[in-house]
């Protein structure tokens, strides 16, 4: 067989999905994808877990992600609950607090505290527990690119040569230089943030001052970030000046006076942090997912976040496609839905960075100046607290009707005792659709279900805590759809009977295509490296 024929059918040459990049995003997308029972190879070049910190904070609806994933618990044993974020004013006087609850939306805390390779360990670990996923590492991806038979083909070298692998997808996790952004085309899209920062992650038993949470200071000479990530573990991050100074004298203002204790090093680097986002996230059956699709400044703690939103929200539009027959139109939806919100986090990291920086004009003083008096309005804090998850627009797969309501948000996750024990509602909703109603179903409402393949289920036979009913009042509705990634894809409204656009859903989630992209998918490039 030569490079240009396609493989035989379940040759080890073949997988349905090639995943390039195992880190964070990359294994998290394999973990829910073989939830599903869609079966994965993962490429990746190095052959351990990277040992030095990186991303430290999450949120609550990224957690609920890993649960998904099935590595909650073990996240939880890594992870602490921080307070939230503080602005800082040069002198370290606080601005403005951004309160963070222990218990958010989805269940969890929402903002939490961790060391990166102690995720990227458990993560490989639970990878190993599932035979649909296969981890090949020590081998570097040359070429990604279109095959004449249909599936796309995946070059790559390891020591004993150059191997090909021909998938019905592949999931481009290879970060900001990606070789898969190369393959289909896309360039940068630059948001105009670039600034050189020093990062410090230090291990001590110093009292060092801290409120268990993140505090920005907001000083146009000496920007800073700095954080409690574990017991004994702290992360600073300044905003470089000519020369190089001393970690000590930079992390005076947080130490005892004269400290003189143990204090470890353990990481110090430069980073130029920018804000990008690529114009297109897809070439066929191709897709570019966390650092490949988008870059963020780091203020607000949402880099890896949003590439695991990016993981969730592909990876069961892809099951339903290569599993179920969906619609090809389903995968569209994944630009079209995650573009928006990556471009909405990283403007609020942006003026977040001119908010501590101040820029270096002569308004710079009378930027500052509003911003402190902002943050006095009562309610603008806690409103911007919330800001990180907007809900999502209009689409196939959101039917919003009016501009606000329940469509395109996420369903909160209480703790339910459907089955006669505690547990979290997404275990009891499983990985497909659910209508939740605030009644029992009528009859035209149950038929549809059923003849949509999905439950309906009322919020009372769950017995929460009065959350779920509590949320379908506030947002007037007799019902909803969910999504598997549970968000709201439908409503019925106070007073109606059923949804409206049922035809709509049963072309998109029923009608069978082909199992191969169409030959017109010209974006795909072969590259070769």
């Amino acid at each position: 067989m030569t490079a240009d024929q396609p493989p035989p059918p379940h040759s080890a040459q073949h997988a349905p999905v090639v995943i390039i990049g195992a880190g964070p995003v990359g294994v998290t997308a394999a973990l829910l994808l073989a939830r599903r029972g869609v079966r994965s190879v993962v490429l990746e070049r190095h052959r351990d877990v990277y040992p030095l910190p990186r991303a430290v904070a999450t949120d609550d609806e990224v957690c609920r992600i890993l649960q998904a994933a099935g590595v909650e618990k073990e996240f939880a044993a890594i992870s602490r609950p921080a307070k939230g974020l503080r602005l800082l004013d040069a002198q370290h006087r606080v601005m403005a607090e951004f309160r963070r609850s222990r218990h958010g939306h989805h269940g969890y805390p929402q903002t939490s505290m961790f060391d990166q390779p102690e995720l990227e360990v458990l993560l490989r670990d639970a990878l190993v527990r599932r035979p649909e996923c296969e981890l090949r590492g020590g081998v570097e991806v040359t070429g990604v690119g279109p095959d004449p038979a249909g599936p796309v083909r995946v070059t790559y070298r390891d020591d004993d040569g150059e191997h090909h692998l021909w998938a019905q997808a592949v999931l481009g996790c290879d970060g900001a230089n990606s070789l898969t952004r190369d393959a289909i085309g896309a360039v940068w899209e630059d948001l105009r943030f670039e600034e050189h920062w020093t990062v410090v992650d230090v291990r001590t038993n110093a009292d060092v001052r801290c409120w268990e949470g993140v505090d920005q200071v907001c000083a146009p000479d000496r920007p800073a970030t700095f954080m409690r990530v574990g017991e004994d573990r702290y992360r600073w991050e300044f905003r470089l000046r000519d020369g190089d100074e001393p970690v000590r004298e930079l992390v005076a203002p947080w130490l005892p006076p004269s400290y003189d204790g143990d204090f470890e090093v353990v990481r110090k680097t430069q980073y130029t942090f920018r804000a990008r986002v690529a114009d297109r996230w897809s070439g066929g059956r191709v897709f570019l997912l966390g650092d490949a699709a988008h870059l963020t400044p780091p203020f607000i703690g949402q880099g890896l976040c949003s590439g695991l939103r990016d993981a969730y929200n592909l990876t069961w539009k892809l099951a339903r496609v290569l599993q179920q027959g969906a619609n090809e139109r389903m995968l569209e939806t994944y630009e079209s839905e995650r573009k928006p919100h990556a471009r909405h986090v990283i403007r609020l990291a942006v003026a977040m960075g001119w908010a501590m920086t101040g820029g270096q004009d002569g308004a710079a003083a009378l930027r500052r100046n509003l911003l402190a008096a902002a943050c006095r309005i009562p309610g603008l804090t806690e409103l911007a607290g919330r800001d990180l998850s907007p809900s999502l627009t209009a689409g196939p797969l959101v039917r919003r009707r009016a501009r606000r309501g329940l469509a395109g948000t996420h369903c909160p996750q209480p703790w339910v005792r459907a089955d006669g024990r505690p547990t979290r509602l997404d275990e009891v909703l499983g990985d497909d659709f659910t209508v939740l109603t605030a009644t029992d179903p009528w009859p035209s409402l149950t038929a549809l279900a059923h003849g949509l393949g999905v439950r309906a289920i009322p919020v009372a036979d769950l017995r929460d805590d009065g959350t779920l009913a509590a949320w379908l009042h506030a947002g007037r509705a007799d019902a909803v759809l969910l999504r598997p990634d549970r968000v709201v894809m439908d409503v019925v409204p106070a007073g109606r009977r059923d949804f409206t656009d049922t035809a709509a859903w049963a072309s998109l989630l029923h009608t069978t295509r082909s199992p191969h992209p169409s030959p017109r998918k010209s974006l795909l490039r072969s590259t070769t490296r």
